[in-house]
C-alpha cells in the first residue's frame, strides 16, 4: 500500500451482517461481492432459505462503515431492504479471508 494511503493507519474490523426484506432474486449476493471487490473489503455472502442475506466483511472500519450503509439503505436495483442487522462487530489485527466469496 501506499504510504499516503489514508486508510493505512484505520484500525481492521469484521462484522456478520444479515439484510431482511426482499432481497433474493435481485441479484444481492453479485453486487455485494462485487461492491467489497472494489473497496478492498474481504469475506463471504449468501442466500439463506429464510430468504435473506447472509454475510461477514472484514476491512478497514470507514469502508466497513461505507458497505454497512449500502447494506442497510441501497441495496441491489430491484431490492427492497426492511432492515439490516450487522453484529459481532470485532477488531481484529489482520484478515481472515482472501477475495470476496458468494457461498453456496
Amino acid at each position: 500500500m501506499a504510504t499516503d494511503d489514508p486508510l493505512r493507519n484505520e484500525p481492521l474490523v469484521s462484522v456478520e451482517f444479515e439484510v431482511f426484506g426482499k432481497v433474493q432474486g435481485v441479484y444481492f449476493p453479485k453486487y455485494v461481492k462485487d461492491i467489497c471487490l472494489q473497496l478492498g473489503i474481504c469475506g463471504w455472502v449468501k442466500n439463506t432459505k429464510s430468504g435473506t442475506i447472509l454475510g461477514k466483511m472484514q476491512g478497514p472500519r470507514a469502508l466497513i462503515d461505507q458497505m454497512a450503509e449500502w447494506l442497510t439503505k441501497v441495496g441491489s436495483p430491484g431490492s427492497e431492504i426492511h432492515h439490516c442487522e450487522l453484529t459481532n462487530w470485532e477488531g481484529i489485527s489482520r484478515l481472515q479471508y482472501k477475495g470476496f466469496a458468494i457461498r453456496f
